[in-house]
């Protein structure tokens, strides 16, 4: 069952938490902008992040693999 509505935003905004403390240690964050009706959810890197040249991988390999572990119906990750 996809969540819809708040309930997808809240488990979205959870599982950033997770992976928050990671960015913040090297002086980035993460915004959640949006989410897409085709289930793309919409960042903005902060910090270090918005600036770092790792921030590609930073965006694959922890954000948006946590938020595809926690809902599997996301389709993609994207930085705005």
């Amino acid at each position: 069952m996809i969540e819809t509505g708040k309930d997808l935003r809240a488990k979205i905004e959870s599982t950033l938490e997770t992976v928050r403390p990671y960015l913040q240690a090297d002086g980035g964050d993460v915004e959640f902008i949006d989410v897409s009706a085709d289930m793309v959810v919409k960042l903005k890197l902060l910090g270090t992040c918005s600036t770092c040249t790792m921030s590609r991988f930073t965006m694959k390999a922890g954000i948006e693999d946590s938020l595809k572990k926690a809902i599997p119906a996301i389709t993609a990750v994207v930085a705005i």
